[in-house]
């Protein structure tokens, strides 16, 4: 077999191998969802669930007029495609079947104090309805393996996300304040286990 022969093969068995027995792999083997890097054409749905995720998480009496105008305002497609094309942000997310379950966003210049806290996680969003089934620590798994494991993030002081990172080891390093509709907004900081 010559050279050019040799290269159509492998071009053909590489083709081959991303249509059929990386999906056949994913689901059978690896549990079905697949993460990967967040693309354009995934904007939509995840403005979608970011509103959902967002108003299930803060919007426990209700909706009020500064929370719908907060997450129509905030979670627009165009603000994912900005989130996308700038060099400092990294999202992933983790679907099945084309269903968006919950995403992970980096935000690799942003530090908390210092620099040795690491990068920050500004945003790890699970739909409720898959949430138990290990997707947040996949998630974190695959900015852990592309970024490093030393990072920072924080969550609202009331969220049930709290439980979580204390569960995967993480250390409360400190509190992070923030105004919100005329109330103060605290928030634990939380440092990665495996720093």
């Amino acid at each position: 077999m010559d050279g050019t022969s040799k290269a159509w093969l492998a071009l053909i068995l590489r083709d081959y191998s991303q249509a059929f027995i990386r999906p056949i792999l994913r689901r059978y083997v690896f549990g079905g969802e697949m993460v990967r890097g967040a693309t354009n054409s995934d904007c939509v749905k995840l403005a979608a669930l970011s509103i959902k995720v967002w108003l299930d998480t803060y919007a426990r009496q209700g909706i009020k007029t500064e929370y719908a105008e907060y997450v129509l305002s905030t979670f627009t497609t165009a603000y994912f495609f900005e989130i996308l094309n700038a060099a400092k942000y990294r999202l992933f997310v983790s679907e099945e079947d084309e269903v968006l379950q919950g995403y992970v966003l980096a935000n690799l210049e942003s530090h908390y104090q210092t620099p040795s806290n690491g990068f920050e996680v500004e945003k790890l969003y699970i739909d409720s309805s898959f949430k138990g089934k290990g997707l947040g620590r996949k998630l974190l798994n695959e900015i852990e393996n592309q970024f490093g494991s030393k990072y920072w993030l924080y969550t609202w002081v009331e969220n049930e996300s709290n439980g979580f990172y204390e569960h995967l080891g993480f250390s409360r390093i400190g509190l992070l304040t923030f105004e919100f509709a005329g109330a103060l907004i605290e928030n634990n900081v939380y440092q990665s286990a495996h720093t």
